[in-house]
């Protein structure tokens, strides 16, 4: 196992190149943060494609990603972009942890960020006021499910 497969991973996002990062999994990995809960290739790599298809359309111009102490176990990645739905720009700061089988492919992948701090910068008043609630967890994490299901019934693997 070897960090250079986490290294091409952060490669790929900071060029927005959503299908290489798809790649990157293997066929039944689990990818977890504090918004999305997936299982399989085609659900991590259709979150993965659906997001930087967004910045690319709507805030290229500020995108940047910083990946660092990149291990073949975890790494520490800061994105800053332009959250599309509300055209916010959010410095967001993410430690991850991984597990590579012996091909090299991710098998699981968990993102852990303060959602709070998220919510604050891409919601403004009202990440402000109920970030720090389920309610307003669990609104967003509904609403991500939705624009994932839409937008993979567009563009399937």
């Amino acid at each position: 196992m070897s960090a250079d497969a986490i290294r091409r991973f952060y490669s790929a996002f900071a060029r927005l190149d959503g299908a290489a990062m798809q790649a990157a999994y293997a066929p039944d990995a689990s990818f977890e943060d504090e918004v999305f809960t997936l299982q399989g290739r085609p659900q991590i790599g259709g979150m993965w494609r659906m997001l930087c298809d967004a910045t690319k359309a709507k805030g290229r111009d500020v995108w940047r990603l910083e990946a660092s102490a990149v291990t073949d176990r975890s790494a520490h990645w800061e994105a800053h972009y332009r959250f599309s739905a509300t055209g916010r720009l959010v410095h967001n700061i993410i430690e991850a942890e991984f597990e590579l089988g012996r091909d090299g492919l991710i098998r699981r992948h968990r993102d852990r960020f303060n959602f709070w701090r998220w919510s604050r910068q891409a919601l403004g008043t009202p990440g402000v006021l109920l970030g720090w609630t389920p309610m307003l967890r669990n609104g967003v994490r509904a609403q991500a499910a939705k624009n994932l299901e839409a937008f993979l019934a567009k563009h399937p693997n």
